[in-house]
């Protein structure tokens, strides 16, 4: 039973750099497996920045046919198989209630290497060059308007940007439309594939990405001290989330409770996080007051931890300042150290992450984190996974420009 009626979710469908589906993405988190390694999506000899966590092993046009392969971009394509396969692991079935089934499914940099494409053939053949299908296939929204399309679904269909915070938003979107009573259940996440020449050389101009080239696995460190920067990754996760009522009523099995969540603004800096770590902190503490989930009672942290300099810190103080003296007792990990960072991808990953591990009684290491720097001061799970019973976790995600938001589950 759920007496405080929070959306349950039902099902989950993932395609990442350690796995083409959620069991074996969860599997490999576990054991603390790495996924990143040598880009080979384009030559990235000349880059400072060679590696990457890219979705190995995924074919397009044997998982969706060769027409709607070439019309769809990569970030649609990983969408539509993560979604299919989370509509099937709650055993779904759409026919005859279509109107009241939603869609939330959030991108970053969406379409950005047939943006790449489309540029070159453009300046190198002309206009002619240009794809007819690449106006339409990239633009923010069609991830979600995919997956309403292949599964045939008629609810409310959106598509929120919060940079790397957006998988994560569109679960609470997701918890908001369920409240409402605009859609019984909600096929809700991220999907971003940005694993392209121009995204790289901007980011390295910038400075964020790690250099580690010569040891790809491992590269991303996590509040380590010898951390350089964060991974490039790309990938989909994909829930079913539904209203109590509409579960129970089908015999649903869940994962866990949606209970609620936070979203601040840093109003700080257009890539970099406010120092102090405070509006971050705001997001932690309002997502515990509205969920009721006092600090003592916070079972896991799945952190946002992308291993660049300025964010790890930040972030240790926000849950610090957040938490006050529970957070030594609280643990803390980051599975970007693994799978790179995702981008719209990571904030659905976490939850999803969360989810297993208040079901496994598990949670899954940060890798990598052999030398912790003394300013993320935080119980981490370093290195190998740590048996737990968790009953409560929440999923942190701060994006560029400042979007701190945090969303909080309790075991089903």
């Amino acid at each position: 039973m759920n007496p405080a009626g929070d959306p349950v979710v039902t099902g989950l469908g993932a395609l990442t750099p350690v796995g083409l589906d959620a069991p074996s993405t969860w599997r490999a988190l576990v054991a603390g497996q790495s996924g990143i390694g040598p880009i080979t999506q384009f030559d990235a000899s000349e880059l400072a920045t060679r590696i990457a966590g890219e979705v190995s092993g995924f074919d397009a046009v044997e998982a969706l046919g060769a027409k709607r392969a070439h019309r769809s971009a990569r970030f649609s394509q990983l969408a539509i198989v993560a979604a299919r396969e989370a509509v099937a692991d709650a055993g779904l079935d759409v026919a005859g209630e279509a109107d009241r089934v939603a869609v939330a499914i959030g991108s970053a940099v969406a379409g950005t290497p047939e943006t790449e494409r489309a540029m070159r053939a453009l300046f190198e053949e002309g206009p002619r060059a240009v794809s007819p299908f690449y106006v339409a296939s990239t633009i923010l929204n069609m991830a979600s308007c995919e997956v309403a399309i292949d599964l045939g679904v008629h609810g409310p269909v959106t598509a929120s940007a919060l940079a790397c915070a957006t998988g994560t938003y569109s679960i609470l979107e997701a918890r908001r439309l369920i409240l409402s009573g605009e859609a019984d259940v909600v096929i809700a996440g991220g999907a971003d594939a940005g694993i392209t020449e121009a995204v790289f050389a901007g980011l390295s101009n910038m400075g964020p990405l790690s250099e580690n080239n010569a040891d790809p696995t491992g590269a991303s460190r996590p509040f380590d001290s010898d951390r350089d920067g964060f991974v490039f990754g790309e990938g989909a996760v994909v829930m079913v989330i539904e209203s109590a009522a509409h579960a129970e009523a089908r015999g649903a099995t869940s994962y866990g409770r949606v209970a609620g969540g936070a979203l601040t603004s840093d109003a700080f800096h257009m890539s970099a996080p406010e120092p102090s770590g405070d509006y971050a902190a705001g997001a932690i503490r309002l997502a515990l007051e509205r969920t009721g989930i006092a600090p003592e009672e916070l079972g896991y942290i799945c952190a946002h931890g992308t291993a660049t300099r300025a964010n790890d810190v930040s972030e240790s103080r926000a849950i610090r300042a957040a938490l006050g003296d529970a957070t030594d007792n609280i643990p803390v990990s980051s599975p970007k150290s693994m799978v790179g960072h995702l981008i719209a991808a990571a904030g659905s990953l976490a939850g999803m992450v969360c989810l297993l591990a208040m079901r496994d009684g598990v949670l899954p290491p940060t890798i990598n984190l052999t030398n912790p720097d003394p300013e993320c001061d935080l119980d981490h799970v370093a290195l190998t996974a740590r048996d737990a019973e968790p009953t409560t976790a929440i999923a942190n995600a701060f994006g560029f420009g400042g979007q701190n938001c945090v969303v909080a589950f309790r075991r089903a």
